[in-house]
């Protein structure tokens, strides 16, 4: 049940989002356990950020919500991929990208709780 919060200074146009979407979903699947068929992702675009002071170039952050922890070895690897993604898809600096990882222990879905 992973949830990607995706907030970035870039208009991403109406035919790269769903190609966003797909990469994430592709990424989280690296993790065992996880498919795209429970992933959520919530993209706002044309965000007003700054990075360090500076407004004027692009930048990202994204947050990922896991039922559960990770072990180490894939918050490594999902943030890389994830700012390879974000420097490909979006044209964002990967030294401009912050990625947010919250564990949830509690995770609602269609009237119960996992």
């Amino acid at each position: 049940m992973p949830y990607f919060e995706v907030q970035t200074t870039k208009k991403v146009k109406e035919e790269k989002r769903d190609e966003l979407y797909h990469e994430l979903a592709r990424i989280i699947e690296m993790v065992p356990g996880k498919s795209e068929s429970w992933v959520m992702v919530h993209l706002e675009d044309d965000a007003k950020m700054s990075f360090g002071g500076v407004s004027s170039e692009p930048a990202a952050c994204i947050n990922i919500k896991t039922f559960g922890e990770l072990e180490d070895k894939y918050y490594d690897m999902l943030t890389a991929e994830i700012c390879k993604s974000m420097s490909s898809f979006l044209e964002i600096d990967t030294k401009r990208v912050y990625v947010v990882y919250e564990p949830v222990k509690h995770w609602g879905w269609d009237g119960s709780n996992f």
